[in-house]
């Protein structure tokens, strides 16, 4: 084959590889997958996720803050100023269930403290719990997560003992 047809075929080869890759193959592609979003508090910066608390009144959702690691948890609520009443924040031993134990240490707001057990359903809650307090508020058994809201809202909303939680 000479030099000429050897050229000729290379280019005829790229103008197809061209036209395969024209603006309108590229508009006919469906868009990438958008990333999934994770909502993070503004304050805290952690995960945002929805905990809701099933009762005889109602399903009641809380956009709830994950204290997930040790140091997490430690600081908690620890020196907010305030918090919505749709938000809350949960704190999960789904890995090792257990009985804990709460305080208010540098806590400035009231909360209800929400033991869950580790079928899902309220245990006990340390309701209006208050700031600064160093008083032991335990579980009345092991639990799988412990789930803080603003203090009085659950007897508002009519959350107890026995209402299930699901997140």
């Amino acid at each position: 084959m000479k030099l000429a047809e050897k050229l000729r075929l290379l280019l005829a080869s790229g103008a197809i590889a061209l036209a395969a890759c024209s603006t309108q193959a590229a508009t006919d592609a469906p868009p990438p997958p958008a990333a999934a979003e994770v909502s993070v508090h503004p304050e805290s910066g952690l995960e945002i996720i929805p905990v809701t608390v099933i009762s005889d009144t109602g399903r009641h959702l809380f956009r709830s803050e994950v204290a997930a690691t040790a140091a997490q948890q430690q600081r908690g609520l620890m020196f907010r100023t305030e918090m919505a009443d749709d938000e809350g924040m949960i704190f999960p031993y789904e890995h090792d269930p257990r009985q804990v134990s709460f305080w208010m240490r540098n806590t400035l707001i009231s909360l209800d403290i929400i033991y869950i057990g580790t079928d899902r359903k309220i245990l006990n809650i340390a309701e209006n719990a208050v700031p600064y307090s160093e008083q032991s508020l335990p579980s009345a058994g092991p639990v799988s997560a412990v789930l803080e809201i603003n203090g009085g809202l659950s007897a508002e909303l009519g959350i107890g003992p026995g209402d299930a939680v699901e997140w």
